[in-house]
């Protein structure tokens, strides 16, 4: 196999891997505008969507992880004399 050979097997796979990343780039963009659009409907309804998203980013959370967290809030809080 010639060097030229593998240049343009190498190129051919790198544009496809580039390619690639540029369709999951634009999909990518295509979600974050249907999220905004979910999180705008849902704020004309009222919603208050910054509380919805610490639910979202909770709900990803290990749920241990959450409680342990949840805990130690309480506790803080409850020195502070927030609780």
């Amino acid at each position: 196999m010639s060097s030229d050979a593998t240049y343009n097997v190498a190129a051919d796979e790198l544009r496809q891997f580039i390619e690639q990343y540029e369709h999951l780039e634009a999909e990518k963009k295509d979600i974050t505008e249907q999220q905004k659009e979910v999180m705008s409907e849902a704020k004309g309804r009222g919603y208050d969507t910054k509380v919805m998203k610490k639910l979202i980013a909770m709900r990803k959370r290990d749920k241990n992880d959450l409680d342990e967290e949840e805990a130690i809030l309480d506790l803080y809080k409850a020195a502070l004399g927030m609780a």
